[in-house]
């Protein structure tokens, strides 16, 4: 019991020091005084389910957070933090997707059980590629296939992808593994090709088992982020593979300009310019001049109705993947969820009308149950 308490007082102090309130301000907005406070923190006082329920209101946080710890990975990236700095949006907003995750894969254990054989940290080009290559083939791909839909497919592997709008100035994406599995964020304030390459960089983290991660730019790294670097290009190899690619390229510049070709490319792939010009760089399939006409190229209506092309649209504004809005949905039909539970744990994308309707149980029923 003492333990116990101790513990939910640990968690009621770690969840204040986030809200930035003193435990004066606590207690003022749960109407009690600051020294009860502090005991139930230090764990010499209990805290009754009213208490508990007015604490975690006026920390902003669910319930039952004050009655369990967060996956260990979250757990270990909070005592590295200084606790002096504002934790980041897309910060908190990954904790709270993995609780959300855990919560539902502890009663739907398949959410997350579809792991990867986890690989070595790349320490070159090659070994990028080849990296890129094995999770391809663990997420169900051929070597020619183009990835769409790729919250659906790294969700395959248990990584469980969300996409939120975070604003511009904030990080690219942001993962962390779990007991089984791993969650990630993708923050959709920025253009589809680099909302997707960031989730494939993602993917790179969980199969090398960083526990938690948060990357800001993208395939912007420089010379001293030599694993970042070599995680780029693994996305970008997961992206276009290279015999795809190379094929693709070769073809549409037999036909069409060095702009087509990269337009077509780009549409095939679902990749961005910057993203088909270093990869023109790294199979060698371009000279500098192409290379430099690639990056100034911007894909316009006209050339989207002049060539039939289907403008992506993954991880666009705020999504949950596929098999995690099975979970839930199945959680609320068996009647395991509330409808503003589930609502919750889908972010919000469903509203009531948007739930499966409930069938209507007889009167009498009841009787065939006892």
């Amino acid at each position: 019991m003492v333990s116990e308490m101790s513990d939910v007082g640990r968690r009621i102090a770690q969840a204040r020091e986030r809200a930035r309130m003193t435990q004066q301000e606590l207690g003022s907005r749960v109407s009690m005084e600051r020294s009860a406070i502090a005991k139930i923190e230090s764990g010499r006082r209990g805290v009754g389910a009213l208490e508990l329920l007015r604490i975690a209101e006026a920390v902003g946080q669910r319930l039952e957070w004050l009655l369990r710890d967060a996956p260990d990975a979250v757990i270990a990236h909070r005592t590295r933090l200084d606790p002096d700095l504002d934790v980041a949006a897309i910060d908190t907003l990954l904790e709270t997707l993995a609780r959300h995750t855990e919560f539902v894969a502890e009663i739907v254990p398949a959410l997350t059980g579809n792991g990867i054989e986890q690989g070595e940290v790349p320490r070159s080009g090659k070994e990028s590629e080849a990296l890129a290559a094995t999770a391809r083939v663990a997420c169900g791909l051929t070597d020619v296939d183009a990835v769409r839909g790729i919250a659906d497919v790294v969700g395959r592997v248990g990584l469980i992808a969300f996409s939120a709008p975070l604003g511009p100035d904030t990080a690219d994406a942001a993962s962390t593994l779990l007991n089984q599995g791993a969650v990630a964020i993708v923050n959709s304030s920025h253009a589809v090709g680099r909302r997707r390459l960031a989730l494939a960089h993602e993917l790179g983290h969980y199969l090398v088992r960083d526990d938690y991660t948060v990357d800001w730019r993208i395939a912007d790294h420089n010379d001293s982020d030599r694993t970042e670097i070599l995680l780029d290009r693994f996305a970008r190899a997961f992206l276009a593979p290279p015999e795809a690619f190379s094929r693709f390229w070769r073809d549409a510049r037999r036909v069409w300009s060095v702009r087509t070709s990269a337009i077509l490319i780009g549409s095939e792939f679902q990749i961005d310019m910057a993203t088909i010009a270093r990869r023109l760089h790294e199979l060698s399939l371009a000279n500098g001049d192409e290379i430099s006409e690639v990056r100034g190229v911007r894909t316009k209506k006209a050339d989207i109705l002049e060539h039939g092309l289907l403008a992506p649209t993954d991880l666009e504004g705020t999504t949950v993947p596929t098999v995690y809005a099975q979970a839930v949905l199945s959680l609320f039909e068996k009647q395991k969820l509330s409808a503003d539970r589930a609502i919750g744990l889908l972010l919000g994308t469903f509203d009531h009308e948007d739930l499966p309707t409930l069938p209507t149980r007889h009167k009498d029923e009841i009787w065939s149950l006892l």
